[in-house]
């Protein structure tokens, strides 16, 4: 399922749905993670991270959220696991990548958030990539070693609407650039659903 707005809706139900945002730092080769964390230190984009999730649904797997450690402050933290026992305080867990979707949704109306934010890792990427609405990328200029990537970004199905140049601050690894994309418009409505 999806944050886009489908076909048929209408234009008040459009207006009403969150969208589906992916949230993800990746650097030049594709590496999002090496042995269940970042391989790199960007304090700057941590703060825009914070900018734009601040106050919406966040949706990760177990193991990103292991990675940060707890909660993030101020959001709704859903995390996926299908492991029943895995709890912990402060966060929402959903069995599947649906349930937590739908949990998300209902977040959001409450809050009258205009986003759910989708923040890892890369199975949750690849599964939600097909139905999201927009994609915030910061593009980290190193080419590190990893063993998780983020699925490739077709450009016939996303466009780029905005991009912001950053040089490396004193606690950055490197230089980045953040880029959004959204879904080309003559592929609103014609996803499938999420896979």
């Amino acid at each position: 399922m999806s944050g886009a707005a489908q076909a048929g809706d209408p234009p008040h139900a459009r207006a009403r749905r969150p969208a589906l945002v992916l949230v993800a730092a990746v650097a030049d080769n594709g590496v999002i993670g090496q042995g269940g964390s970042l391989p790199w230190r960007l304090k700057s984009d941590l703060r825009y991270f914070r900018a734009i999730t601040m106050g919406k649904p966040v949706v990760m797997g177990r193991k990103t959220y292991l990675s940060i450690g707890k909660p993030l402050a101020g959001r709704t933290n859903i995390v996926v696991s299908r492991n029943r026992d895995f709890a912990a305080p402060g966060i929402m867990v959903a069995p599947s990548i649906e349930a937590a979707l739908a949990a998300a949704r209902g977040d959001a109306l409450r809050r009258a958030a205009d986003a759910i934010a989708v923040i890892g890792g890369a199975e949750i990427y690849a599964h939600v990539i097909g139905g999201a609405d927009r994609l915030v990328i910061t593009r980290v200029h190193l080419r590190p070693e990893g063993d998780t990537l983020f699925p490739a970004i077709d450009p016939v199905l996303w466009q780029e609407v905005e991009r912001g140049e950053h040089t490396a601050g004193p606690d950055d690894a490197a230089g980045f650039t953040v880029l959004v994309y959204e879904r080309h418009p003559t592929h609103l409505g014609r996803h499938n659903g999420g896979r």
